[in-house]
């Protein structure tokens, strides 16, 4: 009986040993690769990231033009969401950088 016991404890304890190695060395590797990226890897990381703004500002800019023309048009619900869309780009204006004119 006490074998059963013993076998069956080392059954269950084996993949679950597993699990604890493989987390870690998720967890041991991951300064590791935070140090490994390279200048590149971290310049296209911004310049997605900085992709990513500017999309979402066009987008925001598109539809507080048509929420303005809504608004001057007598809509009062498209003046309220227009004054929201204006907050959103105000906030996400300061993270996107100026091009220097030419």
């Amino acid at each position: 009986m006490r074998i059963s016991h013993l076998v069956g404890l080392a059954l269950i304890s084996f993949p679950l040993s597993g699990c604890v190695v493989s987390a870690a060395a998720e967890v041991i590797t991951a300064p590791i690769d935070a140090l490994t990226t390279t200048k590149s890897e971290r310049d296209e990381d911004r310049g997605r990231e900085l992709r990513k703004r500017e999309e979402r500002l066009g987008k925001l800019e598109r539809r507080y033009r048509e929420q303005t023309e809504d608004c001057q048009e007598g809509d009062q619900e498209a003046c309220l969401k227009a004054r929201e869309t204006y907050d959103e780009i105000q906030e996400l204006l300061p993270t996107i950088p100026v091009e220097p004119e030419r």
